[in-house]
C-alpha cells in the first residue's frame, strides 16, 4: 500500500543543483561508469556536495540484496563484481583532486566476503594514486563477519563508518534483514582494531527522543568516535512514511547531548547524511 508524501518544512528546502563544478563531477562519474549514493539514495545535498567537488562513491554495483524500507537504492539480484571498479574510483578521486573520499556500497549478501575485498582494493587504489587523500568507508554489516571487517581494516581506511540507522524497536519495520546488536558489534570490533569509527542515525521514523538518546549511549559504550544525526526523508510513496519532522532546534540539542557523552564529533541537522561535511568532521578530530 502506498503512502502519500507530505510537504517538507522550510528548513528542508534546497536549491536545484547547478554550476560548473556540479556539471564536471557529473561528467566524471558518467565517464568512469561509477555509481554514487548521492544519486542512488536521492540525497538532498547533491548540489551542495558536487558543487564543492565531493561525492560519495558507491561500489559493488547499484542493486542491493536487502530491502530496507527507508532506502531508495534498488533491491534484487546484483550483477557480477567488476574487478576494474577500484581503479576507476581511484582515477576519479585523482581527477577531482579530492583530499577526502567517502566509499560506500550496496549490501552484497550474495558474496562470500560481502564485498570486503573490493572495499580493500578500492582503499589501496586511492592511496596509491592520491596518497594525500584520506579515505572513509561506509560499510554494510558483512553479516557480522570479523574476517570481512578485518580485510577492510587491513587496507588502512582513515575512518570506518557503519550506520546504526534507527532505534532497536523499529528494526523489524525499518531494517528487517539487519540486527541492532550485530551492527553495534561491527563498530566495537573495528574500534578494537584501532580504527576511528563513525555511525549515523535517522530521526523522524517513529522513535522517541529517549530511544534516540539510548542508541547514542549504546554507540558510546562501544567507543564510537563520530556521529551523524539527520532527518528521514521518504524517497517515494512506496517507502516508509515520515512520522514527524525534527526541528533544527531539536537537532542542536541532540548534538550537545552527544558531545557531552564524549563523541569527538557530532554532525546533526535536518539535511545531515552519513558523508555530509565528512572531511571537516575528520579534520576536527585530527587537528
Amino acid at each position: 500500500m502506498t503512502q502519500p508524501r507530505t510537504r517538507h518544512p522550510r528548513w528542508l528546502k534546497v536549491p536545484l543543483p547547478a554550476g560548473n563544478n556540479f556539471q564536471e563531477v557529473r561528467r566524471l562519474i558518467e565517464h568512469f561508469h561509477l555509481n554514487t549514493v548521492c544519486q542512488s539514495a536521492h540525497c538532498p545535498n547533491i548540489g551542495d556536495c558536487w558543487g564543492k567537488r565531493t561525492a560519495t562513491f558507491m561500489i559493488l554495483g547499484e542493486i542491493c540484496t536487502r530491502n530496507c524500507r527507508f532506502c531508495a537504492v534498488h533491491s534484487g539480484v546484483p550483477r557480477c563484481v567488476d574487478a576494474s571498479e577500484p581503479a576507476r574510483v581511484a582515477e576519479a578521486v585523482q581527477k577531482l583532486s579530492l583530499r577526502y573520499a567517502v566509499i560506500t556500497s550496496v549490501t552484497r549478501d550474495d558474496l562470500p566476503d560481502g564485498g570486503a575485498s573490493i572495499f580493500a582494493a578500492t582503499i589501496r587504489a586511492i592511496k596509491k594514486v592520491a596518497p594525500s587523500c584520506s579515505v572513509e568507508v561506509l560499510i554494510p554489516d558483512f553479516k557480522g563477519s570479523e574476517q570481512a571487517l578485518s580485510t577492510v581494516i587491513a587496507a588502512n581506511p582513515d575512518v570506518l563508518n557503519h550506520n546504526i540507522e534507527t532505534v532497536p524497536s523499529l528494526y523489524p519495520i525499518v531494517r528487517p534483514q539487519a540486527d541492532y546488536q550485530r551492527s553495534l558489534s561491527i563498530l566495537a570490533l573495528a574500534k578494537q582494531q584501532g580504527t576511528i569509527t563513525k555511525s549515523g542515525l535517522m530521526l523522524g521514523l517513529g522513535e522517541t527522543l529517549d530511544e534516540a538518546i539510548a542508541v547514542m549511549q549504546d554507540l558510546r559504550e562501544v567507543n564510537c568516535d563520530m556521529l551523524t544525526l539527520g532527518q528521514y526523508l521518504q524517497p517515494s510513496s512506496e517507502h516508509l512514511p515520515i512520522d514527524r519532522y525534527v526541528t533544527p532546534e531539536e537537532f542542536n540539542k541532540l548534538k550537545q547531548v552527544g558531545m557531552n557523552m564524549g563523541f569527538l564529533h557530532v554532525e546533526a541537522g535536518p539535511l545531515v547524511r552519513s558523508s555530509y561535511h565528512a572531511a571537516s568532521g575528520f579534520d576536527s578530530i585530527e587537528g
